[in-house]
């Protein structure tokens, strides 16, 4: 692939942008409640732009339209799930939780069932969480500096992200970082919209499918390659074949040397790493297995128990699971009050619908374009490659450069959040809660992902991104509904259901981890778990609730009139200004003033 110097334009200039955006911002924060909640000063509109900024991740950006081209009709609950968890979020727990004047969410569960034991493994599992979601960033970071400089090796890209985003947090905090998240959401949306719009008129009026002579979408035929293509394996992989053909091999297929031509009958064939793979155009297109073979497959939603149960287990994991990422509850506690959490996540559920349209697109186009991405695994690159296959030519490069823009400006937003929420938990949980305290948390919430970015093998950017919604869904989901809307939960029954549901995510997610160095003999629904997890979770916590009643509480009913009373009666109390407020704001909390 040769050097796209608009990409490397235009990823300088989101970079610079974000900087300055950032250190122009970072020069207001002066005080504690600046690096941790922006003095909750944040209205809905702009608060909307900075959730939907750090929410759309390298998952939305990319994965979505890599899975739609490899799995079809099956991936539409990605972005279906991102989308309508925040209904729920809305419904539920938005402006209760904002009532509650918690700072983090792990001061939420103190503050709520009065347990310094459950706010440290609240921290703990905050921890993870945000380390669990900033490793796919960065290694989505690496594969787009890898696509458009194919000589600079992927970690440049994971160090360069990782670099700019503690630089603006270790500056403002959640102050800086909620102007360079709102900036980033448009930028997002213009970057996937507009080469959206122009790649179809090109489809269209090129004559569609027709005019490529490739295979409709519709067919029973797997995609077919449009011109000749050489496909190198960068690792030992299986592919999938429906019909004979005829291929040039350099290496070794089936455990055996090859050097020519090579027939491959129907079914899987092994291609070691190193080899290189001639096919010519016309020529059906092998898949990496476990994708879908053929067309019309492609649009046929799922069959089979195995698959049912993961698909049922991805809606509950991407439905409660918003519900339970800290770098998106920490955005509510910017809000003014209850009534501004709420109408923030009602355009938030705008704003990603309107989003959501371009990457589905740009799956369904890629089928036809770029097939030879699911031969090589490597379908998480069809935003980044399908302008260059539909416009190549200098129209192509500067899409391709929008497109890679706002791929960068995903892994920087989603990052930035993922950060502010781990340091903010650091700070104030494991070290004083001083601003130099902050500081240090960044540092170490940056660097650690990094590290494992670094040293783990890269999967399926929104496969990862599901496992991490999976472990927010088995245990703060259930700690938080249950703690705004029904009395008699403990912290006892709080922790064991953390702990249990975390636990049994967590186990899933090393078994799988391990299983992918040593022959994938996990089976396929520890992928996914949490159809199994978060039930678990909530019997649980009910269950040892019932059984440690004398654990309640004894300001329960105080707390749950402050989560439910309106607005306007002010009985909210902010802990941060509690804890970290200056003598004059301490004194009008006091005296029962909330500001507005």
């Amino acid at each position: 692939m040769e050097l796209n110097l608009w990409a490397v334009v235009a990823i300088g200039l989101v970079g610079l942008a974000t900087f300055y955006l950032g250190f122009r911002s970072s020069r207001l924060a002066s005080t504690t409640q600046d690096f941790l909640v922006a003095r909750r000063t944040v209205r809905s509109r702009r608060n909307a732009a900075a959730v939907s900024g750090e929410y759309l991740s390298a998952a939305s950006f990319l994965g979505v339209a890599g899975l739609v081209l490899k799995d079809g009709a099956d991936a539409l609950w990605y972005p279906i799930g991102f989308t309508a968890g925040y209904l729920a979020l809305m419904l539920f727990v938005a402006a209760p939780l904002r009532r509650s004047g918690a700072y983090t969410l792990p001061d939420f569960c103190e503050a709520r069932l009065g347990s310094t034991g459950l706010r440290r493994l609240s921290t703990a599992f905050v921890v993870f969480i945000g380390i669990l979601y900033l490793v796919p960033q960065f290694q989505g970071a690496g594969l787009t500096v890898r696509q458009i400089l194919p000589s600079v090796p992927s970690w440049v890209g994971a160090a360069v992200v990782a670099i700019l985003v503690i630089v603006n947090v270790f500056g403002g905090g959640m102050r800086a970082v909620t102007v360079v998240q709102a900036f980033q959401y448009w930028l997002k949306l213009f970057a996937i919209a507009a080469p959206t719009f122009v790649l179809c008129v090109l489809f269209f009026s090129d004559g569609g499918v027709a005019g490529l002579g490739a295979t409709g979408l519709s067919e029973p035929l797997p995609p077919r390659f449009t011109q000749d293509t050489v496909i190198n394996a960068d690792t030992d992989v299986t592919l999938q074949v429906k019909d004979g053909e005829i291929l040039w091999v350099s290496g070794r297929v089936d455990g055996a040397p090859a050097e020519g031509p090579v027939y491959w009958g129907p079914g899987d064939h092994t291609v070691d790493e190193g080899t290189e793979l001639r096919f010519t155009a016309g020529t059906g297109t092998p898949v990496v297995r476990p994708a879908k073979l053929d067309n019309a497959s492609w649009l046929r939603p799922v069959s089979g128990t195995g698959d049912l149960f993961t698909t049922y287990s991805l809606i509950i994991a991407l439905f409660l699971g918003t519900m339970g990422l800290p770098h998106v509850l920490v955005r509510f506690y910017t809000n003014p009050d209850g009534k501004a959490a709420r109408r923030t996540t009602l355009h938030v559920l705008l704003l990603l619908g309107l989003f959501y349209v371009f990457p589905i697109l740009i799956g369904a186009l890629s089928r036809i374009y770029a097939p030879e991405l699911l031969a090589t695994g490597r379908t998480d690159a069809a935003v980044l490659a399908l302008p260059m296959k539909i416009a190549p030519n200098t129209l192509g490069e500067i899409l391709g450069a929008i497109t890679a823009a706002g791929a960068f400006a995903a892994f920087l937003s989603t990052s930035s959040g993922l950060v502010v929420s781990v340091a903010g938990v650091l700070s104030t949980d494991v070290l004083k809660g001083r601003i130099r305290d902050f500081r240090f948390g960044t540092a170490v919430a940056g660097s650690v992902p990094l590290a494992l970015a670094l040293v783990l093998r890269p999967s399926d950017i929104s496969l990862s991104v599901g496992m991490t919604f999976a472990l927010a869904a088995s245990t703060f989901c259930p700690v938080l509904l249950l703690g705004i809307w029904w009395r008699k939960i403990t912290w006892v029954g709080a922790a064991a259901g953390m702990v249990i549901g975390g636990g049994l995510v967590l186990t899933s997610i090393v078994l799988v981890t391990v299983s992918g160095y040593t022959g994938g003999w996990a089976p396929t629904f520890l992928q996914q778990p949490a159809l199994a997890t978060v039930p678990i979770s909530f019997l649980v916590v009910m269950l040892t609730s019932k059984a440690t009643q004398s654990r309640i509480p004894p300001d329960t009913n105080r707390i749950r009139l402050r989560m439910h009373a309106p607005d306007r009666l002010g009985f909210i109390r902010d802990r941060d200004i509690a804890r970290f407020g200056t003598a004059e704001e301490r004194t009008r909390l006091a005296n029962g003033r909330h500001r507005r």
